[in-house]
């Protein structure tokens, strides 16, 4: 339990952090579906869409300390393998 006001703060920081961090967090994880569902449906065009904007929110969740940058970078190559495969077949 804390007992000092400078720990009190710090708690009260963390869970705002937290909430902040549970929001990009959830908010990455709806644009990777997104792509996903067009991969899925089989549309060239959205799937090309779709990853810009996902790689993107990933990139930006890297930069805010959401993600480590080696799990973004492994993320996106492997959302741009499966572009990649799509656009070939």
């Amino acid at each position: 339990m804390a007992n000092n006001p400078g720990a009190k703060k710090a708690i009260r920081k963390i869970a705002a952090r937290t909430e902040v961090n549970k929001s990009r967090r959830t908010r990455v994880r709806t644009f990777l579906r997104k792509f996903q569902e067009a991969v899925a449906g089989g549309d060239a065009a959205a799937a090309k869409g779709a990853f810009v904007e996902a790689q993107s929110e990933l990139m930006r969740a890297v930069t805010k300390g959401v993600v480590h940058k080696n799990t973004g970078a492994r993320k996106v190559s492997r959302l741009h393998a499966q572009l990649k495969k799509m656009s070939a077949a």
